[in-house]
This record gives C-alpha cells, sequence and structure tokens, in this order.
C-alpha cells in the first residue's frame, strides 16, 4: 500500500476536489461569480506528477478511479467535466513525457505550461463557471505546484 501512496493521494485528491466544486459555494470576485475550488486543484496536478512518477502510464487507471468515485459520491455533471478535462490534459501530459527527452523536472514544467490553461478553461466551461479570472487562478495554482516540483527535482 505505501508503495502507491502517491496514487493513492492522487485518486482522493480528484475525489476531494470535485466535492468541493459541489458545495463550496461561489463567492463573488470583481465581476464574476469564483469558484474558491480552484485555488485547491493545483494539489491535483501536483499529486498527479508524483502518481505518473509511480506508476508510469497507469496513471490514467488512477485517474479513472478517481472520476468514477467523483461520479458515485459527488456529482455525475462535475465529475464528467473533470474527467473530460483531465483526460484531455493527460493526453496533453502523455505527448510531453513521450516525445520530449528532457529531464523529468523540465517536462513536468513543460507540460504543466501547456496543459493546465486548457484543462482548467475546459472544465470551469463545461460546469458552467468560465471565467477568465477563475481560469487563471486555476492556472497559477497549478503552475505554483508545478514550479515547486520543477525546483525539487531539478539537477544540481
Amino acid at each position: 500500500m505505501a508503495q502507491y501512496k502517491y496514487s493513492i493521494a492522487y485518486i482522493l485528491s480528484i475525489f476531494l476536489v470535485n466535492i468541493g466544486f459541489v458545495h463550496v459555494p461561489l463567492i463573488p470576485f470583481f465581476d464574476t461569480m469564483y469558484p474558491p475550488m480552484s485555488i485547491a486543484v493545483g494539489l491535483v496536478f501536483i499529486l498527479r506528477d508524483f502518481a505518473q512518477k509511480e506508476i508510469g502510464h497507469k496513471v490514467i487507471i488512477a485517474m479513472l478511479i478517481g472520476a468514477f468515485l467523483s461520479y458515485l459520491m459527488a456529482d455525475p455533471y462535475v465529475a464528467l467535466a473533470s474527467l473530460v478535462a483531465f483526460m484531455v490534459s493527460e493526453t496533453i501530459d502523455w505527448s510531453v513525457y513521450t516525445l520530449t527527452k528532457k529531464p523529468l523536472n523540465q517536462r513536468i514544467f513543460i507540460s504543466s505550461l501547456i496543459s493546465t490553461p486548457i484543462d482548467s478553461g475546459l472544465f470551469l466551461y463545461m460546469i458552467g463557471h468560465f471565467s477568465l479570472l477563475a481560469t487563471a487562478t486555476m492556472f497559477a495554482s497549478k503552475m505554483i505546484g508545478a514550479f515547486i516540483i520543477w525546483y525539487l527535482l531539478r539537477e544540481k
């Protein structure tokens, strides 16, 4: 069980963030209604990167388990939006991880830079909460996580 600690944490984070998007109310922020859970999404991507390092391309299975749990226990509508957005970002990540020959920390940073704004915007659009502010916040939280991982894994 301990050998899959990041994969388990990744599955749980998908589930918990999806529940949060259902139950944490939107707050007025400037000229939009802002989903506060946008800030927490970066953690999911950090855990995904560690889970991918732990189990490789089988991380897709972990993502599907997280989406299934969300579908059963959170909200099917949010779970579907999450699954679609994750599949798009995972496809981008897979491409970067597979096609580039860069060190792991650079692949994490590059894949996050490309996939996270697409994932964020798509997810928010699908659940009816799209705004540039919310998308930018989700992107920023994910990139902070990607930067931390890049920093921790950089070659010294």
